[in-house]
């Protein structure tokens, strides 16, 4: 089942009505629904680099339109790094690492314990934006969620030309 662009925005909006929600879900894609997709990301950001990958609600891999390097760019326009870069490494970082910190967001006694858990929360530095949140160990690394082969997304999944790169 094919769906229009009014109804891929109303899902991106999350506007969209639950028994849509449901089937879009339970069916395959329809193969225009990523390009649509991207269209509509691209409408909402202010500005013309172009969106290979969205990475988070507001967090994209672009092509920088100057020399078409891929970066990570957020939705106010921030650029942190190279594609393959862990982006966090560049984004403001809160952790709450105390009992008080975690008292702001759990009621008090039910919040895990600083000795064995921190929130690490990753903002945007232009927008402010809370961008990823993660709860490791105190000790533990910053975390890199992935590294996506967007190769063979656009080339093995979509059957779409993979987009230039510097």
């Amino acid at each position: 089942m094919a769906y229009t662009k009014a109804k891929i925005k109303d899902l991106v909006d999350g506007t969209i009505d639950r028994d849509t929600l449901q089937t879009m879900l339970s069916t395959p894609k329809d193969k225009e629904r990523f390009e649509m997709y991207l269209d509509i990301l691209q409408e909402q950001v202010p500005w013309d680099d172009r969106i290979i990958l969205p990475l988070g609600p507001k967090l994209f891999i672009v092509q920088r339109k100057a020399d078409n390097k891929w970066v990570i760019k957020s939705h106010a326009g921030h650029e942190f790094c190279d594609w393959r870069e862990n982006w966090k490494l560049h984004a403001v970082v809160y952790v709450r690492e105390t009992a008080a910190d975690m008292e702001e967001l759990y009621p008090r006694l039910m919040a895990p314990s600083t000795d064995w858990q921190v929130i690490r929360e990753y903002y945007c530095p232009k927008s402010g934006d809370l961008l990823d949140v993660e709860a490791p160990t105190p000790w533990y690394p910053v975390i890199h969620d992935f590294e996506p082969d967007i190769d063979a997304f656009y080339k093995d999944w979509l059957d779409l030309p993979v987009p230039e790169r510097a």
